[in-house]
């Protein structure tokens, strides 16, 4: 016999038990359909993350405290934390520098009338616009002399702006901050995800207004963007001896290239981890695929015997309920994807978290279905394929 002829006989029996065939092959479906959505997951924050580093801006140079160790996916916890006195310090010596920003971030309340929305604060200085590459739908950014005076001015993130001032130009209106009442003098245009999170919704003030507003004297991280790409090592170096004397080894000077590399490491393990526990209901889909297959050789043990009294090999047999398992796995797989790539679709599109389904994911289910059905269908197909004929004819 074929193998046309054994899948024929092997799709006659799932079609036999269609409740039965169903509800083995939902274990399946369930597996795939979470590894399609959490891979997808993974895969368009990744894709975001990295997206937004490179989009603000280019000859960038991440200054943070605490000593980064290759292979732990971050830096140590720093014993000291930046000021803008080494802010200053890295303007003042260092050459070949286009801009210096520091960053300071913390979550707070804004509201405009009767709304208002959580966002993330972000401090910054005047030389913010030369560093980072955010684009402005209206107003402008805040001046030296405003940084200065910690003066009570703010630009909103996209987002912000839809929320509080709907169909309205927001600039010269006034919010309330943490109960402190600014005035809005820009909002920029869309920019998506970052790493800081959604920058559309975050508000810009200055650092020194950021830190009388949340009661600290610290910054959290220094930007810098080198004048000429060829120069970056040159920066990097200068930078380190800069804050050497202050700091010793206790800060981290990485590259935009290196922070690329490590969130793409970091992401990617994510992404893995993701997979892997979407991995265990496939795994549980494909017991059941064993269960349900060794329950079938044990109800056709008269039929295996008929078969084998008129000549069906054991090659018969055994094909014959490995392509049942086999179409059970592969049915259930085709229909994880779309269920999968439909959740998908619609987690991107009704909620903030990106999404994006790639042809490997879905390959990479694809075959994850058919391994199941061979791996859990081999050894109910093989105890069918050496029932003795004789004692299976008596079989009742």
């Amino acid at each position: 016999m074929n193998l046309v002829e054994s899948f024929r006989i092997a799709m006659r029996a799932l079609a036999a038990n269609k409740a039965r065939s169903l509800l083995t092959m939902l274990g399946v479906i369930i597996g795939v359909a979470a590894v399609i959505l959490l891979v997808g997951i993974g895969t368009g924050v990744s894709d975001q993350v990295t997206g937004s580093l490179e989009g603000l801006g280019s000859n960038l140079l991440f200054v943070m405290p605490g000593q980064y160790e290759a292979g732990t996916g971050g830096a140590n916890a720093p014993g000291r934390r930046f000021t803008l006195d080494d802010l200053e310090t890295i303007q003042r010596k260092v050459d070949g520098v286009a801009g210096a920003a520091p960053v300071l971030t913390a979550g707070a309340t804004v509201k405009a009338g009767n709304r208002s929305m959580r966002v993330m604060v972000a401090g910054g200085g005047e030389q913010g616009a030369d560093v980072f590459a955010n684009e402005l739908a209206g107003g402008r950014h805040y001046r030296r002399g405003e940084v200065q005076a910690a003066s009570h001015v703010i630009a909103l993130g996209s987002r912000v702006t839809e929320t509080l001032f709907p169909n309205q130009d927001p600039v010269g209106k006034q919010v309330t901050l943490n109960g402190q009442r600014f005035t809005v003098i820009g909002h920029y245009a869309s920019m998506g995800g970052g790493l800081g999170g959604d920058q559309d919704s975050q508000v810009y003030i200055p650092v020194t207004t950021a830190q009388k507003l949340f009661n600290i004297n610290y910054i959290d991280a220094i930007v810098v963007k080198a004048a000429d790409p060829d120069d970056i090592d040159v920066v990097r170096g200068d930078i380190i001896r800069a804050l050497k004397p202050s700091f010793g080894e206790e800060f981290t000077v990485l590259s935009q290239e290196q922070t690329l590399g490590i969130l793409s490491d970091l992401l990617g393990m994510l992404t893995y981890m993701l997979a892997g526990i979407a991995g265990i209901s496939l795994l549980v889909g494909g017991i059941g695929i064993m269960n349900i297959m060794l329950v079938s050789v044990s109800e056709r043990t008269r039929e295996i015997g008929i078969r084998k009294a008129v000549g069906a090999r054991t090659y018969d047999i055994l094909s014959q309920f490995v392509i049942e398992a086999v179409a059970l796995s592969m049915l259930g797989g085709v229909l994880g994807i779309a269920v999968g790539w439909g959740g998908a679709s619609a987690i991107e599109r009704f909620s903030p978290v990106p999404t994006n389904v790639t042809i490997g994911a879905v390959s990479m289910s694809f075959f994850f279905a058919f391994a199941v059905g061979v791996f859990f269908g081999v050894y109910p197909a093989w105890k069918a394929s050496r029932l003795d004929p004789i004692e299976a004819l008596r079989y009742e």
